[in-house]
């Protein structure tokens, strides 16, 4: 049985490890492996995830699937306005894709952002995420516009899709 709550200290390494198997996973053949490793040390560390637990300004915290303990998946976002939220982060083990619990991880944190205000939901996707992509737009969101990828070196030129949903 899935158990979603909000994470503690004692997630972080489990974070750590499903965020960056994940990302191998969903990026592999869209970006390069030196794209996904330098993004998993910038975002995926443990000193930042430990630092990022609890809620701040524009942060809700981590938020954790688990099964039995184990960290199987992990969401994270914040508002960005006085109604608006974002998703920053929302992984799933490979091997527990399809169970619905992405859909219950995005659930909990959309209930957080419409308790703070908000109405319209975005977040954005790699171009060509076929993991993603499907995921969010059964759950209603909508393209709305492309820009360059937030994690970017100055060479690459990975484009994200913007989706935005009312919640």
């Amino acid at each position: 049985m899935i158990k979603v709550k909000r994470a503690t200290e004692e997630h972080v390494e489990g974070i750590s490890r499903v965020c960056s198997v994940a990302c191998y996973a969903t990026y592999e053949g869209i970006r390069s492996y030196e794209n996904i490793k330098r993004n998993n040390e910038r975002f995926y560390n443990h000193k930042r995830i430990t630092d990022e637990l609890e809620e701040s300004n524009g942060w809700d915290g981590y938020i954790v699937a688990l099964d039995e303990e184990e960290v199987v998946g992990a969401i994270g976002g914040g508002m960005t306005g006085e109604n608006k939220s974002e998703i920053y982060v929302l992984y799933l083990h490979p091997t527990r894709r399809g169970e619905g619990i992405g859909s219950q991880l995005l659930q909990y944190l959309t209930d957080i952002q419409k308790n703070k205000g908000s109405t319209e939901q975005w977040v954005s996707v790699q171009k060509g995420n076929k993991k993603g992509i499907p995921f969010y737009q059964t759950k209603g969101f909508t393209s709305h516009s492309e820009r360059m990828a937030y994690s970017n070196s100055s060479e690459e030129d990975y484009v994200s899709i913007r989706y935005v949903r009312t919640i």
